[in-house]
């Protein structure tokens, strides 16, 4: 629960690459910064980190950490280390609470680091690492990579190597303030500092290996994951260090700490099964070089929800029964508009927050707002498994409807009544039981539509194949089924050239569960008949509010992922398209809607695809 105040862009170094290179000049006052401290405490924050530039150097240093630790907040830094060289000042920042420190550390040697920062600060810098290990400080070295130390990353894990509660972090440089200045003498191709990255933390796993397990951790920053196979879960940013907000100089509140200045390019990373926790590229990176250094991943399982955690209540005066608290005391800016979750129940509104790494900023509020899929989860159970009983719709508040924030407010949702699983579920139903003649199952999984289809079969209006990558859900399957022909079989290995066609091919929310719906797609539509039909119905992925025992119950179960996509019908359609089928019917997934989306395709008669 951290909050990021910047008290200025002054530094006693003089990084090639700084970020604040243009605005160096600028510092907060010693009122502002104290003013954001006490915002962020009222704003439910636990520890206030100060950032710069560089924060030491200011004279009202340990004024603000006195300050912070008066309100009962931990407090952190953000720094390059070389005034924590004094014992002093460090024993003074303990007193006070000191107990997070961001440290920049670019080299294992005094040439490599002095040639980054431009100046003789190695000493000092690497002598802070050892007043501050051992002493229960949060502790992590962030090491930026340009061109001159790309190629010298191990020294820097071997000179770490007494510091077992150090966390290593390998940055990719943002062509940001000098590094866009300089962007053909700095910038590193991103391919090769991932090359680089992964050997130096494969060097450093052999070296803590070798030591008995002692050594620092390691993780890295803003390097796409499809790049670092076999270190995906080393990923870090700002959010897996537990900032929710920020504020830069001037600014006159906290904002959301986001990945705007990063983007997955769509040619690479559309489809992608990393694409929810991966950082992609830094814009700038992407416009100057592209993406060609980038890969699809498939195959990678993911989840289809994702947990808003209870975390406090407010209370609106029985007065004003339409006053909303984002408009008054909470604020509006400082809330995300896709992690934070508001919900209103008469005069008391309950705030949760979503910490998922498997889902990107974009991702859920695209969820939230776009597709209107967050739900309040009644049910004890692990994962809930009828949703029509399990789950309570929430939509965005009347309150929210004419208020000139709405667009960027994280906003104010209320459950509903109305059961809109069961209600958009009978469509599918009412298809399935009108069906005749030869049909194909594809992922028949647990079957939920067998009741209506054994009748059917019974009576001689249809034949069935069932078709589901997982054996023991198809032995499973033929105990229960005597009436079907079941296989065991993917999509992609359906073989179109065994003369077997048929007038119905059904992918009844099993779409998200193909691993590569390109191929299965031309396999589907090389079985069907002239004048069949595709029926495909799966579910976007849904947000569910829990309270925080819900939430170590549900991420405690032993439940895998067994999703690849969460694609919506818009992306499903895009598989289908080129094949040349005639579209019938198509349900997108609304605010007013469940999770649950329905294409429906038919082969013309002639055949041409």
């Amino acid at each position: 629960m951290k909050a990021l105040i910047k008290v200025g862009y002054g530094c006693n170094d003089h990084c090639t690459f700084c970020h604040s290179l243009d605005v160096r000049h600028l510092e907060g006052s010693a009122e502002e910064i104290h003013g954001k401290i006490e915002r962020a405490k009222k704003l439910g924050h636990t520890m206030v980190v100060l950032s710069g530039g560089e924060p030491t150097i200011r004279p009202e240093l340990t004024r603000w950490a006195e300050h912070v630790a008066g309100l009962d907040m931990d407090f952190g830094l953000v720094t390059n280390g070389r005034m924590l060289s004094y014992g002093g000042l460090v024993e003074q920042l303990l007193r006070h609470r000191l107990r997070y420190v961001y440290l920049s550390l670019h080299g294992g040697t005094a040439r490599v680091h002095d040639l980054m920062v431009r100046e003789e600060a190695f000493d000092q810098t690497f002598r802070a690492l050892t007043n501050l290990s051992g002493r229960g400080v949060d502790l992590t070295a962030n090491c930026v990579i340009t061109k001159h130390n790309v190629d010298h990353l191990k020294d820097l894990v071997d000179a770490t190597m007494p510091f077992e509660d150090l966390l290593l972090k390998f940055s990719m440089v943002e062509p940001k303030g000098g590094a866009n200045h300089n962007f053909e003498h700095l910038v590193p191709r991103v391919s090769l500092v991932a090359e680089r990255v992964r050997e130096a933390i494969g060097h450093g796993r052999r070296r803590v290996e070798d030591n008995g397990g002692r050594g620092p951790r390691f993780a890295h920053g803003a390097l796409p994951l499809c790049l670092m196979a076999g270190c995906e879960d080393l990923y870090d940013d700002l959010k897996s260090h537990g900032f929710w907000t920020m504020v830069e100089v001037g600014e006159p509140d906290f904002f959301p700490v986001d990945d705007e200045n990063k983007v997955q390019p769509a040619e690479a990373c559309a489809g992608c099964g990393r694409s929810g926790p991966c950082p992609g590229l830094y814009r700038v990176y992407d416009e100057r070089f592209g993406s060609a250094e980038l890969r699809t991943v498939t195959g990678a399982p993911r989840s289809n929800s994702f947990n808003y955690v209870y975390e406090a209540r407010v209370t609106i005066p029985a007065d004003e029964p339409f006053r909303c608290p984002l408009l008054g005391a909470w604020g509006v800016t400082p809330w995300d508009r896709g992690r934070h979750l508001m919900i209103r129940n008469g005069f008391r509104v309950a705030r949760f927050r979503a910490s998922s790494r498997d889902f990107s900023d974009a991702e859920m509020a695209t969820l939230k707002h776009d597709h209107g899929q967050v739900y309040l989860d009644l049910s004890r159970k692990d994962a809930p498994d009828d949703f029509a009983r399990d789950l309570r719709k929430l939509e965005r508040s009347a309150v929210c409807l004419d208020c000139h924030e709405r667009e960027r407010c994280t906003g104010l949702f209320e459950p509903v009544e109305v059961d809109v699983f069961t209600r958009d579920d009978a469509r599918i139903r009412e298809l399935v039981a009108e069906l005749d003649g030869a049909v194909l199952d594809v992922g028949c999984g647990d079957g939920p539509y067998a009741a209506l289809l054994a009748p059917r079969v019974e009576a001689g209006n249809l034949s069935y194949l069932g078709l589901d990558p997982d054996a023991d859900r198809i032995e499973g399957l033929r105990r229960r089924w005597p009436w079907a022909e079941l296989r065991h079989g993917r999509a992609e290995d359906l073989n179109g050239a065994d003369g077997r066609r048929f007038d119905h091919v059904l992918v009844l929310r099993s779409w998200n569960h193909i691993g590569v719906p390109r191929e299965a797609v031309a396999r589907m539509v090389a079985t069907l008949r002239p004048g069949g039909t595709l029926t495909i119905v799966d579910n976007v992925a849904f947000g569910l509010a829990r309270t925080r025992a819900q939430t170590e119950r549900g991420e405690g179960s032993p439940a895998s992922f067994e999703h690849y996509r969460n694609d919506d019908a818009a992306a499903a359609h895009a598989h289908v398209m080129a094949h040349g089928l005639e579209l019938l019917e198509r349900r997108d997934v609304g605010p007013a809607t469940s999770n649950q989306w329905l294409l429906r395709y038919r082969m013309p008669v002639d055949g041409a695809t």
